[in-house]
């Protein structure tokens, strides 16, 4: 979703989080990159983008704006079990995002796919942007999805983020924040997620680290 530098205090929640490093990119002089929303630094087969409202029955109605684009080059791994990891996944993501648009940092989508440490360090990241009126933009990249599943209900997942073109965007007045990018825009994710009694598969852990150099181009 976006980079920042993180505070010391938020240290700790942004190793957590699945999109805790908010976005960089291509500077067209609208801002320095000295506007930083503090709190929220947000640590291939072929590509078959998923569409922007998936459907997905029995989970939350997940609708973004045309401003944000989200790409998951995640192709069908031939698993029922890892496509639905995968799926939910991409939807904890795409409900965070609906999180800070809604300026909700309790959001009940992104909590339905969240336990654990997530759940607590989400909040405290969404609650970061609305202190600050502020929400992402812009596209961003998720691939080389890579599962393993050594114990039935559990699942790790390793991934790929590019930020390069997402960036942050202040509300009142409506401002974004474009910033050069940099190696720090490429970060990988380590997380663990477990399926609940409904099926769902929850995410309780996440380590985001960015410029990695697995993921860079």
């Amino acid at each position: 979703m976006s980079p920042r530098a993180l505070p010391a205090t938020a240290m700790a929640a942004a190793a957590a989080l699945s999109l805790l490093l908010t976005a960089c990119g291509d500077d067209d002089g609208d801002a320095s990159s000295d506007d930083k929303i503090q709190g929220a630094d947000k640590a291939k087969d072929s590509p078959s983008p998923s569409p922007s409202e998936p459907e997905t029955p029995g989970r939350p109605e997940i609708k973004l704006p045309d401003d944000l684009e989200l790409i998951f080059d995640w192709p069908s791994t031939g698993d029922d079990t890892k496509d639905a990891v995968l799926q939910d996944a991409e939807l904890r993501i795409r409900a965070v995002d609906l999180a800070l648009v809604e300026q909700d940092p309790v959001h009940e989508a992104y909590r339905f796919f969240s336990g654990g440490e997530v759940a607590a360090d989400t909040e405290t990241y969404i609650q970061a942007y609305v202190d600050e009126k502020a929400r992402t933009t812009g596209r961003t990249r998720f691939y080389d999805a890579q599962i393993t599943m050594d114990e039935p209900g559990v699942a790790d997942l390793i991934y790929c983020e590019d930020q390069t073109k997402s960036f942050d965007m202040y509300l009142e007045p409506e401002k974004v924040n474009r910033t050069e990018p940099s190696n720090d825009d490429y970060i990988v994710h380590q997380a663990r997620l477990r399926e609940n009694d409904a099926g769902v598969w929850v995410t309780e852990q996440n380590i985001a680290s960015k410029g990695a150099e697995q993921c860079l181009p």
